[in-house]
């Protein structure tokens, strides 16, 4: 039966444990630890006291790990107190220098730090960087050569001398190298017609290279008349669809070393005039096998595994810029541009520029697409180990700025203009061994390596075994705890283990039948060792088992004593979230309206009334409503209460009045019989109540003299409608009747005029009358 209650005190004390852990985690507070490792692994705000004599009789050896406060406050001394901090230190700072001139160009300082950090503990360091005059550039030209730019090719082939001359204003090292694309020489992306592999070109009397990938024409030289020379020998292509096979070709730029990059600024510019194939379109071709990150260029400079390997993702192609701190320039035609433009916010110190139809302004966009990114300083980490976290500050005096976030931006920096970030480091939880990350400025070769270590040990002095401190050396001295030999117990070894089971009764409280020590301590010859905040010969007292509000004890408004919260003056409730203050519950004076009572601020109403002052009653009548027939009965004698008037309406006296000055205080209501009821509600000492009545003929009058007002109005406004009516008929007729008679005057004049309307007249001479 002991051992059974053993087990069962041990299984209830590792539940309260954890429930306390949990609870000290999210308020971020230091819970008590067996051992300085585990409790400075616990929380940052955790500290260890390794002074041999610090705890008190009955507390357990736990209670040395609390704040650094607290153990000062509890006589720690200051050099007893193991508290590791987060720290770094600076292993290399070269000079940042002002010009690519020269023998050593630093451009990031510091160049190795070496951090140690304490896990949840924040620690922050800077990093400076300062861009130097002339620092030397590589541009790869990489053209699509699809049919559709062939007009572009003519004036790429005079590209060399302006743009190493446009390139050589900022910097007097730079290397210009070119290659071209189409697509995979598979079906559906190309014809795979033997005539049309050889000649792609819609028309069969044009002359045009066979499709290919991705061609590596030329190396990064310095030499304008090699790249022209090589340019001019290219010719135009073609395909089948309209997507290209860009993604290959960047992909084998990147990675193979064939193309001569040097550790210094690297830009790869893309000219199309047309969108892209990306990962998952080679299972039109039967390509299936995702791109493998490798250089795949045989002698000719020819990608050969094309027809093998999938096109790369945008995130597998942005990756691997970003390792070979390669910044595209996206020149390409306006129909594609929003395309790119989408593409470009993909992946990191990129840009896009426009590009005119027949690639005319190249020269232009690769200047202004440069001094773009030159002037953006991007500071990002590299290679993080797991559990780790960084964020940025940046401070770029007149530059455009950022906060936080996963990386340092700066956007118009000048050359040699100073720019600082302030890189704050977190670890969550502790690290195997020592780690190592990199800062690199995305576009610039140079990287701060800093070196990771997890603070996860005490630094205390080397354990002593058989000290004298453990009762004359049974027992390992650690950061001022005894670890007893096998055969004893007790913080200081004092006890045999023979002994532990006799001496465990003196633990159990309840006449001996119950848990050890509560099951909130630890029996230890004879004597509970309390857990933190439980105290007692037994632990029976808890002073951090009261009800909790939002998360406090006792609401923060009283203190836990043994389970019950003891409020302060004001409050009340088992968990003092009770306010006793009535303040809330007022209005004029009356408490809840008069219909309810005020409990822990809070008005609790009557039956029938709601609202936070029990004002509202849907059910009840108003005042006006409760004295309405008291009014007309004592007043005019009418209403249901004319005929038990005295008795029903005792505590009430009326007076009439003519013509009194009707307020917003006086009752409106409608009586049985229809008529308004002005009256005003006063009280009276003793309990009644004085009505004053307005005179009901007053009131009647008005009423009639409204009734004939709306009716005389309507009769009137009908009468005006009438004869407008009236009149507006006879004008029209009469305009009507004029037009009449005014067009058959006009039909008899044509009739007098028109031949056709006149009668024919015949004279004959009678021979008898003539004179002759």
């Amino acid at each position: 039966m002991r051992g059974t209650g053993l087990v069962a005190g041990l299984g209830l004390l590792l539940v309260l444990a954890m429930g306390q852990e949990e609870k000290a985690l999210e308020t971020g507070s230091c819970w008590p630890r067996a051992s300085c490792r585990d409790c400075i692994r616990s929380q940052p705000s955790c500290a260890w006291c390794k002074a041999l004599n610090f705890t008190k009789a009955g507390e357990s050896d736990a209670t040395r790990c609390a704040t650094r406060g607290e153990l000062l406050h509890r006589g720690c001394a200051l050099k007893e107190v193991v508290e590791p901090r987060s720290r770094h230190q600076v292993l290399e700072d070269a000079p940042l220098s002002d010009s690519a001139e020269q023998e050593t160009v630093t451009q990031l300082a510091p160049q190795k730090i070496a951090l140690w950090l304490r896990p949840g503990e924040q620690h922050s360091f800077s990093v400076r960087f300062k861009r130097a005059e002339g620092y030397p550039v590589d541009v790869y030209y990489l053209m699509d050569l699809s049919y559709s730019m062939k007009d572009d090719l003519e004036n790429i082939k005079k590209l060399g001398n302006d743009l190493l001359a446009a390139l050589r204003n900022v910097t007097k090292s730079v290397k210009i190298g070119f290659g071209s694309f189409v697509d995979k020489t598979v079906l559906p992306y190309v014809s795979t017609v033997p005539a049309k592999l050889r000649n792609p070109c819609p028309d069969r009397y044009e002359q045009c290279d066979s499709p290919v990938s991705f061609r590596h024409v030329l190396p990064l030289t310095d030499n304008a008349s090699e790249f022209e020379s090589r340019v001019s020998q290219q010719r135009i292509s073609g395909n089948l669809d309209s997507p290209e096979g860009g993604f290959d070709a960047i992909m084998q730029v990147a990675v193979c070393e064939q193309i001569g990059w040097r550790n210094v600024t690297r830009l790869l510019v893309f000219t199309s005039d047309d969108v892209f194939h990306t990962a998952g379109d080679g299972k039109l071709g039967g390509i299936y096998l995702p791109n493998d990150n490798q250089c795949h260029l045989d002698t000719d400079g020819l990608y050969s595994k094309s027809h093998i390997y999938d096109y790369p993702s945008v995130g597998h192609l942005a990756q691997v810029l970003s390792a070979s701190n390669i910044q595209p320039i996206f020149a390409v035609t306006g129909s594609t541009l929003p395309v790119y433009q989408e593409l470009s916010r993909l992946i990191p110190k990129s840009v896009v520029g426009e590009l005119k139809e027949d690639s005319s302004n190249v020269v232009q966009l690769i200047s202004d697409a440069y001094n773009s990114l030159s002037s953006t300083v991007n500071l990002e980490h590299f290679q993080l180990p797991p559990g780790v976290s960084v964020a940025y500050e940046s401070h770029c005096e007149d530059a455009t700025r950022s906060l936080g976030g996963h990386s340092g931006v700066c956007s118009g920096v000048r050359i040699n203009q100073l720019v600082n970030f302030t890189v704050t480091v977190q670890a969550d939880t502790c690290l195997e061994g020592p780690h190592a990350f990199a800062l690199r400025v995305l576009g610039f070769p140079e990287e701060v390596h800093v070196e990771l270590q997890t603070l996860c040990e005490c630094p205390c002095s080397q354990p002593e075994p058989h000290a004298t401190h453990c009762s004359g050396g049974h027992g390992t001295l650690t950061c001022g705890v005894c670890s007893c030999s096998p055969d004893r117990v007790g913080p200081l070894c004092e006890c045999r283990l023979a002994d532990a089971a006799y001496l465990q009764e003196g633990c159990r409280g309840r006449n001996g039948t119950g848990l050890l020590c509560d099951g909130k301590g630890q029996c230890v010859c004879g004597q509970c060792q309390c857990n933190s905040n439980v105290r007692g010969q037994h632990c029976e007292c808890d002073d951090t088992s009261c009800e909790r509000r939002d998360g406090q004890l006792c609401a923060g408004r009283g203190r836990c004593q043994c389970g019950s919260c003891l409020c302060d003056q004001g409050y009340a409730g088992s968990a003092c979230d009770c306010s006793l203050d009535t303040s809330a519950c007022l209005q004029d004076g009356v408490e809840c309206s008069g219909h309810g009572r005020c409990l822990c601020s809070k008005c609790e109403c009557q039956t029938g009334y709601f609202g936070r002052l029990c004002s509202r009653c849907p059910g009840c009548q108003t005042p006006c409503e409760e004295h309405r027939d008291c009014a007309d009965c004592k007043a005019f004698g009418t209403g249901p209460l004319s005929q038990n008037c005295s008795t029903a309406c005792n505590h009430t006296t009326a007076t009439v009045l003519p013509e009194p000055a009707v307020s917003e205080q006086w009752c409106k209501e409608k009586t049985e019989d229809g008529r308004i009821l002005l009256f005003l509600i006063e009280g009276m000492d003793g309990g009644t109540v004085r009505l004053t009545v307005k005179a009901k003929d007053a009131v009647a009058d008005q009423t009639a003299m409204i009734v004939l007002g709306l009716v005389s109005g309507i009769v009137v406004i009908g009468l005006l409608i009438i004869i407008a009516y009236r009149i507006s008929v006879e004008v029209l007729d009469r305009r009507e009747y004029m037009r009449f008679e005014k067009e058959r005057e006009q039909a008899r004049g044509n009739e007098v005029n028109n031949p056709l309307y006149q009668s024919a007249t015949t004279t004959v001479i009678n021979p008898r009358y003539n004179d002759d």
